[in-house]
């Protein structure tokens, strides 16, 4: 079999001198003649990027949506039909939001990018015989290099040696606990489980090895996960669609209306051909909404900006009201569900159980027996333990900018901090006993002991590991300062307490030591072998250990609940791990079934559709299952937001409607396949997304309404016009449809983009997707209720304005200073109906005041805008000419500050009405 067609595994079960021939490589590695020659063969290493949409592409895409090509093509009708003011400014209008949205989406991407991590940059490689520092993208297979805690992997490798190695494979396997690497060959368990491997993108937890490289960049595991996402292909957004259809609703309703219009003109109107066919032209531009594209790309991006305050990075802008729909999360535990801090929470000792106050990697607790502190000289037993475990251990913790960082395991990390609690003083005993000998954890025994010198005379072992495979070797028992036989009924009962703290989710650690009395000499310790040091020992009791849930988890899954959005753990730790924290922080009940990944292998995707169907957990389950579970959800009709920071979580992050990468612990191909990217790794940062999403979507369609609103008085004097045969001179000219349109709707509309989420919208379950941004509800508010008002006082204002100057004793004025007058008022009396709608449009069911009135400073910064903005036409001269307007006298402006309110006043009279119904209908 040639070196190149062999599997790592293949590699793993070789004798090590097989694998120097098949890599034509020696233990002192290879010269630098060589590697520069694999290095042309291979290629650097380094894992490929997916490959990006050219900037142009990108670019280009912004200006061919089918609302993008909507405008282009009223733009061009507008010009058709003699209106080349506002055809052009249509056209501006598209490009103006082209770029914003090209630039919010090169923004997300460089935000993006900054967060994805390479490959480590240096790595110490045997070259010619001598250790030298080389970037790890020059490493080549043959290469022989060296580890040490703290390090990153830098490519697929087999160990040499190893002293202590236990590497942190979670970015592979999604396991949060380190995994023992020796020299010698073990096959293990599933993928990723040979004793003797280690893998491209993990890292050093503890101890050091020396290793020769196998595999390189996208010929490792790392690598050839990363090239399955990059052929998976995103589908089109439910946001994209659902403006696509709101498109060709629009589309369809302004022809409608057009078509309907030029029958009339011809066979009513007696209008000629021509005159028709531009009129109808004329009306199907004003039902287009040109403001609503950039309102809701703004709106967007202001959620993508309060999104990041609150820890999320989105990379697509659509991909903000995806998470509005969301049904189902399917969430990893550790890291984002819990603390990924390791924390003792008992002690537990043959005449006494200790609770442990505080949590994570801080001195933040105490050590209490029953409910009151102790003191550590007054325990004896206590101080035993914890002297033992704290000596038997390599691990650091150290403090960097206000956070722990951890060099070494999370086990030993929480040893450490129980003897910080317990007032030891671990610098000062390690000096006080120095280590004479150490035999290493390693997998198979599944224990650590040090021995250290007590006094002058006497040497200790210092010993820790799991229960099972300390207590075998234990004759004795430490009892209340006392030794003793261990007795089958002390043997029952350590059994039992053990068994208690695993269904309580708990990982528990024996601690034991031995004695060796004055005539073992320092050279007859050094003699000992695991075999010869590890007997005879005195068992001491049993730390059980958490990863604690997140403080604000709890509160985050209560949401969820509330708002009808299933969670489903999906993680690599163990069943009963799994189902302790899952109802602990309450995203399941007692009676939910725990499916593991050996069973989900076997499983149908009827069977799993089922199992779906219920309270359902997760266990034991490789990353890559997650792309199996997350299909089945969606073939199920389900909306999924789906979590993950290793590799292979990378096709299930991809799959899913919602891909969610850890931004503190995630791969870089993680946060490449994502949509969303969580800064601080936090559940409550998802939920508080999908709220975001939600009140996204809810303020789309309120401004859909505001915008819509506006329509149906502009359209009204062509009403007029049309069926009055020209008797009604135009009330309203083309300059000023477009100063509502593009002026002072605007800025009010983008506020409602703004808007906070109405109160209880977390306890609404999620948007069906068979329900439309343009619904009934939003065409009978948008031109039955609001719409109509509009019209009716704005057309009473022309009316009005004309009676005030002769009407009807002389004919309606068409031309001159009481035509601009009477069309100044039209136009100032939509941007005030305007004013109530915007107000009105805040909230769909709730009260305003609810809310807060004030709230909303953008809101009411487009309020003084808009009306400035009619003050400015109103008043300065240039303008006056251009916008056919004219000076508006104090009486005017008496008469328009009074729409407004009532107008507010009967909607919140009108919303209070339809809560009081709903809830006598509940």
């Amino acid at each position: 079999m040639m070196a190149e067609q062999k599997t790592g595994r293949d590699f793993a079960a070789a004798e090590l001198q097989s694998v120097y021939q098949d890599l034509k490589s020696t233990p002192s590695g290879i010269t630098s003649e060589e590697a520069a020659k694999r290095l042309a063969e291979v290629g650097p290493n380094t894992i490929q990027k997916r490959q990006k949409e050219s900037q142009l592409k990108l670019f280009a895409k912004n200006f061919i949506s089918l609302m993008a090509i909507l405008l282009w093509v009223s733009g061009f009708i507008a010009i058709i039909a003699g209106t080349t003011e506002l055809g052009i400014a249509i056209w501006c209008v598209n490009l103006i939001n082209g770029c914003f949205s090209y630039y919010q989406q090169r923004a997300a991407q460089k935000a993006t990018d900054s967060l994805l991590k390479m490959l480590p940059s240096y790595t110490k490689v045997l070259r010619n015989g001598e250790p030298q520092q080389i970037e790890t993208s020059q490493m080549v297979p043959g290469d022989v290099f060296l580890l040490q805690a703290g390090d990153a992997v830098p490519t697929d490798a087999r160990i040499i040696e190893a002293t202590s190695l236990q590497v942190d494979e979670s970015a592979l396997t999604g396991e949060s606990v380190p995994e023992s690497k020796i020299a010698a060959y073990h096959a293990g368990e599933g993928q990723f489980a040979e004793s003797n491997l280690i893998y491209a993108g993990t890292n050093v937890g503890s101890g050091t090895a020396t290793a020769i490289t196998l595999f390189t960049g996208m010929a490792t595991e790392f690598g050839k996960i990363a090239k399955l996402t990059h052929n998976q292909r995103r589908s089109i957004s439910p946001l994209q669609l659902e403006l696509n259809r709101l498109t060709k609703q629009i589309s369809m309703i302004a022809i409608a209306i057009g078509t309907a219009f030029f029958i009339a003109a011809i066979f009513f109107v007696k209008y000629p051909v021509a005159q028709s066919f531009i009129f109808a032209l004329g009306m199907i531009v004003a039902f287009i909404p040109e403001g609503l594209l950039p309102t809701v790309t703004l709106s967007l991006a202001r959620g993508v900006q309060r999104m990041a305050k609150n820890h999320a990075l989105v990379k697509d802008l659509d991909s903000i009201e995806t998470l509005g729909e969301t049904t189902v999360i399917c969430s990893d535990k550790t890291g984002t569900l819990t603390q990924n801090q390791m924390t003792i929470d008992h002690v537990w000792l043959p005449s006494k159980t200790y609770d442990v106050t505080g949590k994570g990697y801080a001195n933040n607790g105490k050590i209490q027996y029953q409910g009151q502190d102790i003191t550590l000289a007054q325990e004896p037993d206590l101080e035993r333990l914890i002297k033992v475990a704290a000596l038997d251990n390599d691990t650091e913790v150290q403090m960097v900018d206000g956070k722990a960082k951890i060099l070494g395991t999370p086990t030993e990390a929480s040893l450490i901090i129980l003897a910080q609690k317990a007032g030891f003083d671990l610098t000062q005993r390690q000096k006080q006993f120095p280590r004479l000998k150490e035999f290493p954890f390693d997998s198979e025994r599944k224990r650590m002991s040090t021995i250290h010198q007590i006094d002058s005379q006497h040497a200790r072992l210092c010993l820790k590991g799991s229960l099972s495979d300390t207590l075998k070797w234990c004759p004795y028992l430490l009892d209340q300062g006392k030794i003793r036989p261990l007795t089958p009924e002390d043997r029952a009962n350590i059994d039992r307490i053990n068994q208690t703290y695993a269904s309580q989710g708990l990982r528990s650690m024996a601690i034991a030591y031995r004695d060796f009395d004055a005539q073992t000499t320092t050279d007859q310790i050094q003699q000992l072998s695991i075999e010869t040091a590890e007997q005879e020992l005195v068992f001491v009791g049993l730390v059980a250990m958490s990863d604690p849930p997140r403080e604000e988890v709890f509160d985050a899954v209560k949401k969820c609940h509330e708002a009808h959005i299933k969670i489903i753990m999906v993680t690599g730790d163990s069943t009963l791990t799994a189902k302790s924290i899952a109802t602990q922080i309450g995203i399941v009940s007692d009676r939910a079934r725990v499916i593991t990944g050996t069973e989900l292998d076997q499983m149908s995707e009827d069977d799993l559709s089922a199992a779906l169907a219920g309270e359902v957990i997760f266990a034991r389950v490789a990353p890559e299952q997650k792309y199996k579970i997350v299909s089945t959800l969606q073939a199920r009709g389900e909306i999924v937001a789906s979590t993950g920071d290793g590799v292979n979580d990378a096709p299930a992050l991809k799959k899913a409607d919602i891909g969610v990468a850890m931004g503190k612990m995630g791969t870089d191909v993680a946060k490449d396949a994502a949509d969303m990217i969580l800064t601080d790794d936090n559940f409550a940062s998802i939920v508080a997304a999908i709220e975001e999403g939600r009140a996204v979507y809810s303020n789309i369609q309120k401004f859909l309404i505001y915008i819509l609103t506006s329509n149906v008085p502009e359209a009204m004097p062509s009403i007029l016009f049309l069926f009055s045969r020209g008797l009604i001179p135009l009330p309203l000219t083309v300059m000023q449809i477009l100063t509502v349109d593009l002026g002072t709707d605007l800025i009010p509309a983008i506020g409602l983009g703004s808007e906070q989420a109405e109160p209880g919208i977390m306890k609404q379950p999620p948007r069906r997707r068979d329900a439309h941004l343009l619904n009934k509800s939003v065409i009978w508010k948008a031109f039955a209720w609001y719409g109509l008002i509009a019209s009716a006082i704005s057309t009473f204002s022309y009316f009005f304005t004309n009676l005030q100057n002769g009407w009807p004793q002389v004919p309606l004025f068409s031309t001159g200073y009481n035509y601009r007058e009477a069309t100044t008022m039209t136009l100032a009396a939509i941007v005030f109906t305007q004013i109530a709608a915007v107000m009105n449009c805040r909230t769909q069911r709730a009260s305003v005041f609810s809310n807060g009135l004030f709230s909303n400073r953008l809101i009411w910064f487009g309020i003084f805008f808009e009306v400035a903005l009619l003050a400015t036409l109103v008043y300065t001269p240039f303008l006056q000419d251009l916008f056919n307007t004219a000076t508006l006298n104090g009486r005017d402006w008496l008469f328009l500050i009074t729409i407004p309110i009532p107008l507010f006043l009967i909607e919140e009279a009108r919303k209070f009405i339809s809560r009081k119904i709903a809830t006598n209908t509940h």
